[in-house]
């Protein structure tokens, strides 16, 4: 068992816990995709559509990886296999952990870009870009250059390796006690600048104007995979934390604070991010190169671009940093656990090989760039891979095992006393759980891979 059964084995307390699964959920999804796809989609009408899916899949799966982990005080593979009693069961949480790697692979080079343009920023140079080609050229200029996203990749690394060295409380709940109350600073005053912006109104009209005529089935389809994807379900990080709360931990507060903070983040920067690119931009081209193409145009024409532009990436930055330490952790755990090999060689063991793995996605952009299988780089396999087929599958076998072979019923009674009592008076919150984990939730996930693969 890690850290033997000692304190530093779980979280120090609620607040360390909740601070740390609301930096694994709070990452490039919420700053990165999410201003974009509402953009493109019509505003109101798809957030709208986005808490319906929100509320019937993501919090029900995320609520259900935490509580797999606090019932069995385990890391996924023998969580798995406590509550179902079977080896196959054992070896798909073993595939949570290993998806969540993978992710990390191509999720550090995403990141490393990032830490390279707060470079840029911080080094003037966004400050002389004023059109959006201009943008365009400057971004493949970096990008053309192997040296360049290998290095910052490479930097990111490190970064990461020095938190997760510290284990639990040393380590992780300390990156987030330090990390995520800056992060809420910045995206406050990020905020507060954005309301001083002419188009600020007309941003908040388009995010209470519901334009269904944009929402077209692939709007459905991107809501609904984004509330699963926004939450790090299906990675074995919930149920790895989940296993880091002492046995009467409350879950069910916990996890609403998280995944509240999560969609008010996401809001918040969607709402900053379309004020700020509608400023100065007449025809803006939604799409994944909304914060590297379009957002650079903006900083030379404000007052305070300079600050503006480090601001938002370092912004950027944190997020994608407690999102990277939470996804390598559960197999961190694991190897620590199964190998008996001590904290800081398994962390160093771990981010070294995430570290190679992504070398090749890296230079998908530059050097290996002419490589692709059907069309598609390295990086675009992993990405599809990873997150349209494993992360589903990883979220469908958590709602799967606590709603059907487990049993929500027997679940919830290693809930706190509170806690049942609570549920016990509020029917409607237990039938909410019981119908959503047992059948909404996996329905809805079945139509997200099921999409992913083609099939839809």
């Amino acid at each position: 068992m890690i850290e033997g059964q000692s304190k530093a084995r779980f979280f120090s307390n609620k607040m360390g816990f909740i601070l740390s699964t609301a930096g694994s959920a709070i990452g490039l999804a919420n700053i990165w995709k999410f201003p974009y796809v509402v953009g493109e989609f019509g505003g109101g009408g798809f957030i709208l559509l986005y808490f319906f899916f929100l509320l019937m899949i993501g919090f029900p799966a995320f609520f259900s990886e935490i509580l797999i982990g606090k019932i069995t005080q385990k890391r996924p593979d023998g969580a798995f296999r406590e509550l179902s009693k079977s080896k196959i069961w054992e070896k798909i949480g073993s595939g949570t952990m290993w998806t969540g790697f993978l992710v990390s692979s191509f999720y550090s080079v995403v990141a490393g870009w990032i830490l390279g343009y707060l470079y840029e920023a911080l080094s003037g140079n966004l400050l002389h870009i004023q059109t959006i080609p201009t943008a365009h050229g400057h971004y493949l200029s970096l990008m053309e250059q192997p040296f360049w996203g290998l290095f910052f990749h490479f930097l990111f690394a490190l970064v990461c390796l020095w938190f997760l060295l510290g284990g639990i409380r040393k380590g992780i709940e300390k990156c987030n006690k330090i990390c995520m109350p800056i992060f809420f600073v910045v995206l406050s005053l990020l905020l507060l600048w954005s309301f001083t912006l002419p188009t600020a109104k007309e941003t908040a009209n388009f995010f209470f104007q519901c334009n269904f005529s944009k929402i077209t089935p692939q709007a459905v389809i991107i809501a609904l995979g984004h509330a699963f994807f926004t939450l790090s379900v299906g990675q074995g990080t919930l149920v790895t934390y989940g296993s880091y709360l002492k046995p009467h931990s409350k879950i069910l507060s916990s996890a609403s604070v998280v995944v509240l903070t999560d969609t008010i983040v996401s809001l918040t920067s969607a709402f900053c991010i379309l004020s700020i690119v509608s400023f100065g931009n007449q025809n803006i081209q939604f799409g994944p190169g909304l914060i590297f193409e379009t957002l650079p145009t903006i900083f030379s024409k404000v007052t305070g671009g300079y600050a503006l532009s480090c601001g938002f990436f370092f912004l950027v930055f944190i997020a994608a940093l407690t999102s990277q330490v939470s996804a390598l952790e559960p197999l961190i755990a694991h190897i620590t656990e199964k190998f008996s090999l001590s904290r800081k060689t398994s962390a160093a063991l771990v981010v070294i090989t995430s570290f190679l793995l992504g070398i090749p996605s890296s230079l998908s952009q530059s050097t290996l760039s002419s490589l692709t299988f059907f069309g598609n780089t390295f990086f675009d396999i992993m990405n599809f891979t990873t997150t349209s087929i494993l992360v589903p599958l990883g979220g469908l076998s958590s709602v799967l095992l606590l709603g059907w072979k487990f049993g929500v019923h027997k679940a919830f009674e290693h809930l706190t006393q509170e806690e049942i009592h609570y549920l016990q008076r509020r029917s409607i919150i237990k039938k909410y759980f019981l119908i959503s984990i047992a059948y909404i939730a996996p329905i809805f996930i079945v139509f997200v891979f099921a999409h992913a693969i083609g099939i839809l």
